[in-house]
């Protein structure tokens, strides 16, 4: 599960999880954040990290560190997020943040969502760049803490292949394929977002038919892994894929929606725990998905968290929870639409 890290209590985040039953937690390292200057790191965010790096040790929960957004000292523009001028930077921040962590961290995903024209700005859109970004990180890493897993940075599933707002994942997947990426990571990052379409939904076969996203296979969850599968079999690479973010996103018992994303309308929290169930279920019977002890490595639905401020629960959180145990059960008298405002209160697993 994803978790954001700043001004927070590293020990009760991570005591949330350790009741939830996750076995990973991923934090993204805004390298922009951690070392605003060439000779000074923020010591509020490395105390916040090695708060949690800590507290999942003593839960045996294992770590994953996403990195990504360089300093603005290190690059051609300001403008939004963006990799450095010279790659060597990167390789030097990765090794410096792999010797702080050394057989503390489990894994280290390098870079984020690539293929955007707002994590990428100061180069060209181009998933052969990004893989040679990859390799100076995983070298460094792997100089400071060699038995440190090395995912690859996943693109963002957008349907838009314009070349100037963003490449489309599948064709930035294959670059990064055909650039020799497979050769310096132990996994592939993938984020399948499933907007309002049910995991096992696809393009061609909608069910049910949702009022928006449904007209590229990069909306739908499986199509997304499968495709990717496919991609990394043709080449002949054979290392799982690593679901380092998806999700169903609701804002039911949350608020209003913001505009322009009516889709979350169509998911209630009910919904989103059954889509996400449903996910974890499709991923176990793929074996090349990674997984933790409890389901496919992360869980992360945007925008819509399952761990409230407040110490209340969604259904996801407490469906999750309950397939952990292996005592998931539909609550009687429930049917799979109507609203479960009980649900905050009253666990599947209780």
């Amino acid at each position: 599960m994803q978790v954001q890290l700043h001004r927070q209590d590293p020990a009760e985040l991570i005591a949330h999880l350790a009741e939830l039953g996750v076995g990973w937690v991923k934090v993204q390292v805004s390298w922009k954040v951690f070392q605003p200057d060439p000779d000074r790191l923020d010591e509020e965010w490395w105390g916040e990290l090695d708060a949690l790096v800590t507290a999942a040790e003593a839960h045996d929960i294992r770590v994953l560190l996403s990195v990504a957004k360089a300093p603005e000292w290190t690059r051609l523009t300001t403008e939004e997020d963006g990799p450095p001028a010279e790659f060597a930077r990167f390789g030097e921040f990765m090794h410096l943040l792999a010797s702080r962590y050394v057989g503390r961290v489990a894994a280290y995903e390098l870079w984020n969502e690539a293929n955007l024209a707002r994590e990428w700005r100061g180069l060209v859109l181009d998933g052969w760049a990004l893989a040679s970004l990859i390799q100076v990180g995983a070298e460094g890493v792997r100089s400071a803490d060699p038995n440190a897993l090395i995912i690859m940075g996943a693109p963002a599933p957008t349907g838009i292949d314009d070349g100037n707002t963003a490449v489309d994942d599948r064709r930035f997947f294959q670059q990064m394929v055909d650039a020799g990426v497979g050769e310096w990571v132990d996994g592939f990052g993938v984020h399948p977002y499933g907007w309002a379409n049910p995991p096992a939904s696809t393009v061609a076969n909608p069910d049910p038919l949702t009022t928006s996203h449904n007209d590229h296979p990069s909306f739908f969850f499986l199509e997304t892994l499968e495709d990717y599968r496919a991609i990394l079999v043709a080449a002949g690479v054979d290392k799982p894929l690593w679901a380092t973010e998806f999700g169903w996103a609701t804002f039911e018992n949350i608020g209003p929606t913001p505009a322009g994303l009516g889709y979350m309308d169509e998911v209630s929290e009910w919904q989103q725990a059954e889509y996400t169930l449903a996910a974890f279920g499709l991923a176990q019977e793929r074996p090349w998905v990674a997984r933790s002890s409890c389901g496919i490595s992360i869980l992360h639905p945007p925008s819509a968290p399952i761990l409230r401020k407040a110490a209340t629960a969604s259904c996801a959180w407490m469906a999750r929870r309950a397939l952990c145990m292996g005592r998931w059960r539909r609550p009687r008298n429930e049917s799979k639409s109507g609203s479960h405002s009980h649900c905050n209160t009253s666990p599947p697993c209780a």
